[in-house]
């Protein structure tokens, strides 16, 4: 066995060791805390053991820069599709979804419903192209016939704030979910996980990855499934009794609150209609388009289009990971609302003040308890941190890429890097991820993480989404039009998040409605930013360079359509 894989098993036994001897030490009296689950905890070291010998045995598969950053292209469509659908069905969707369907009722399915349709995007306009005109990242489709250094900065800018984003979402729900199961406290749940993703990554690179994530998603699959079973069978199959205790107990709970007879009633009825997260129109546009349009940037998903080895197969993933994630989301809706009835009112699962024990991401996690007792509690557990570790592992994966291949290979190196050379600036950057991630998440705890990934959602569809789009669809656009207008989306996308409620108000600390910007998401106003900007500095463009970008389109559609020149066959 390779002498570094060897010491990094014993740094994770070393964390394992010290997490099992914290998890023992920890005094479990307090009330925010819940008694150390041992059934979950042997589930979770199995999983955990089952995926460091996946990664040991990639590791040996791993010995390029192409197999690293794309298993070699030699996987097929229909793992492939699962591989997405598992690197979709990540922490947001299984715990954020159903904790907002539980908060908010019938507003929680704008997640399911936006996540969902933005996947007709990236199977008409982008799967077949991307695998044609792409290598590793989605930075070689937009600079296929653009000037390389700009665009690949560019490129590398919008994915790693994309990543630090969507980490930040799957590192709160993983602290959350350990801190629940071990009794730990929340940093250090969090140091772990951030260890845990960065020995997978380093090591197994995209095999690993892939390979964990289909079998991520078969368990989160079947897990739900029963879920969702145990939920409806105890209403008879009916979807109105269940709604309609939902409001009964929402209602109750409004009436136990001091609220008025008619008041509580109109707070329980409120979770079968629209408003109570999503308050306004623009609101509603902004956020929809975010969810939809953020899917065809997101640089971790478009990154898996280069593991296949043809277009056809391409095709072939997303139609297969639209049909899973697809009955997937319907089923973090009944999730939720089961959530609602078999959850709210245990005071199993209740702190003190009335809240959730392990904060209100946990909806999902108590109600396997509530449904299939404790050995389902520890398998779901278990699939909910399988879920995290393999998404934070895609998404390290693809802002590693970004430094190593964008920036160092291709702009500091002029295309002259070695694959060696390469990958050690890829590990290198794993690592910075790792501690930023980490960093991220102790800072954002309290968020609502399906929300959290909604902001990576809103920053990929106003950088990420616009240049590809463009680039691939529209002669004109010239490298001067995508740069600015690139960095136009992303550097608006940011300022509104940071400028809107959830981070000017919950995590910098302001006033309560004191956000300078008023709306939920800043896509509609960033994405538009982004386009318009694309379109205006192209149209201005009259240099040399820009009459070299709009003589390439040619070339570019014919490969893109086609798939000539293309690596790999076609699929044609």
């Amino acid at each position: 066995m390779n002498p570094m894989f060897k010491r990094s098993f014993a740094l994770l036994a070393l964390l394992a060791a010290a997490g099992a001897a914290l998890a023992a030490g920890a005094d479990l009296g307090q009330a925010e805390k819940q008694a150390t689950n041992w059934t979950a905890i042997g589930m979770f070291g199995a999983f955990v053991a089952a995926t460091m010998f996946i990664t040991k045995w990639a590791a040996a598969k791993t010995r390029s820069a192409a197999d690293f950053y794309t298993g070699g292209g030699g996987i097929t469509g229909f793992q492939n599709g699962l591989a997405i659908a598992g690197d979709y069905m990540s922490a947001a969707s299984f715990l954020g979804i159903s904790a907002a369907v539980m908060a908010s009722g019938f507003d929680g399915l704008i997640y399911s419903i936006g996540f969902l349709v933005g996947w007709p995007v990236v199977t008409f306009l982008m799967a077949e192209r991307l695998r044609n005109l792409g290598k590793f990242t989605f930075a070689d489709v937009a600079a296929f016939r653009f000037s390389q250094t700009p665009i690949r900065v560019f490129a590398a800018s919008g994915t790693l704030v994309v990543v630090a984003f969507y980490l930040i979402a799957q590192m709160v729900g993983a602290g959350q979910l350990i801190k629940l199961l071990f009794g730990l406290e929340y940093y250090i749940a969090v140091i772990i996980v951030g260890a845990l993703m960065m020995v997978y990554v380093l090591f197994g690179g995209m095999t690993a990855t892939t390979w964990v994530q289909i079998i991520k998603a078969c368990l989160l699959l079947g897990g739900a499934s029963f879920m969702a079973f145990m939920v409806m069978w105890n209403f008879g199959f009916s979807p109105e009794a269940m709604f309609a205790k939902a409001v009964e107990i929402k209602t109750g709970l409004a009436s136990a609150a001091g609220k008025s007879p008619e008041e509580a009633a109109a707070t329980g009825f409120s979770i079968m209609g629209p408003g109570n997260f999503v308050k306004d129109p623009i609101s509603a546009i902004s956020f929809g388009m975010a969810l939809m349009f953020g899917t065809a940037g997101l640089p971790h998903i478009l990154m898996r289009f280069f593991t296949v080895p043809n277009a056809k197969e391409a095709r072939k993933s997303v139609l297969w990971a639209t049909t899973w994630i697809g009955y997937f989301y319907i089923l973090t809706f009944i999730i939720g609302f089961g959530a609602i009835t078999f959850v709210l009112t245990n005071p199993q699962f209740l702190d003190a003040k009335g809240g959730l024990i392990g904060g209100g991401n946990m909806a999902a996690i108590h109600l396997a308890n509530a449904v299939g007792g404790n050995v389902f509690l520890g398998f779901i557990s278990a699939v909910a941190f399988a879920t995290i570790l393999a998404v934070v592992a895609g998404l390290t994966l693809s802002g590693a890429s970004a430094v190593s291949h964008d920036i160092y290979a291709t702009v500091i190196k002029k295309g002259k890097a070695d694959s060696a050379s390469e990958l050690k600036v890829s590990r290198i950057t794993t690592i910075a991820l790792g501690i930023i991630a980490v960093t991220l998440g102790i800072a954002f705890e309290k968020q609502n993480i399906a929300f959290m990934v909604s902001l990576a959602f809103a920053i990929a569809a106003s950088a990420n989404f616009p240049v590809l789009f463009m680039s691939v669809l529209w002669k004109g656009c010239t490298t001067r039009g995508a740069v600015v207008g690139g960095f136009l989306g992303l550097i608006s996308s940011v300022v509104l998040t940071v400028l809107s409620a959830s981070v000017w108000e919950a995590v910098l600390g302001n006033a309560k409605g004191s956000a300078p910007f008023p709306y939920t998401s800043p896509a509609l106003f960033s994405m538009t930013i982004g386009f318009v900007g694309i379109w205006l500095f192209s149209v201005l463009d009259n240099s040399k360079r820009a009459q070299i970008d709009k003589a390439g389109f040619l070339a570019q559609q014919v490969r893109s359509e086609t798939g000539i020149g293309a690596s790999g066959a076609s699929g044609h």
